[in-house]
C-alpha cells in the first residue's frame, strides 16, 4: 500500500520560513518523480516544485523558484520543501505527490499518488 504522509505545515508571519517534510513508503519509484502541489480555497491544485529520483533534476514553478528550494532527504524516499521569504499569497493546503513521467510533472492529473495535505498559513 502507497502511503505519502506530508509534516511540517504551520502558520508563519509574511518573510519567515517554513519546511515541508514528505514520507513515501510503498512506493516503486518507476517513473521516479516526486513533486508539492498546492491549493487554495476555491482553486486547483497548482504545481509548485519536482525532483527526479534517480537523476536529481528538479522543475519550479516561476512564482517560488528563487524562494522554494525541493530536495531529496537522506531517508529513503523522503522529499523536503523549504520555503523562504512566504508571502500571505503562499497559503494553502501543500501536498506531496508521487510517480508522473517528467515529461508532464507540472500537471497534477498525471500522478498517482497523492497525500492528505499540510496547511501552510501566512500572515502579513
Amino acid at each position: 500500500q502507497v502511503q505519502l504522509v506530508e509534516s511540517g505545515g504551520g502558520v508563519v508571519q509574511a518573510g519567515g520560513s517554513l519546511r515541508l517534510s514528505c514520507a513515501a513508503s510503498g512506493i516503486t519509484f518507476s517513473r521516479n518523480t516526486m513533486g508539492w502541489f498546492l491549493q487554495a480555497p476555491a482553486k486547483g491544485r497548482e504545481f509548485v516544485a519536482a525532483i527526479a529520483w534517480s537523476s536529481g533534476g528538479i522543475a519550479y514553478q516561476d512564482s517560488v523558484k528563487d524562494r522554494f528550494t525541493i530536495s531529496k532527504g537522506n531517508a529513503k524516499h523522503t522529499v523536503y520543501l523549504q520555503m523562504n521569504s512566504l508571502k500571505p499569497e503562499d497559503t494553502a493546503v501543500y501536498y506531496c505527490a508521487g510517480e508522473a513521467v517528467w515529461a508532464k510533472v507540472t500537471d497534477s492529473s498525471k500522478y498517482d499518488y497523492w497525500g492528505q495535505g499540510t496547511q501552510v498559513t501566512v500572515s502579513s
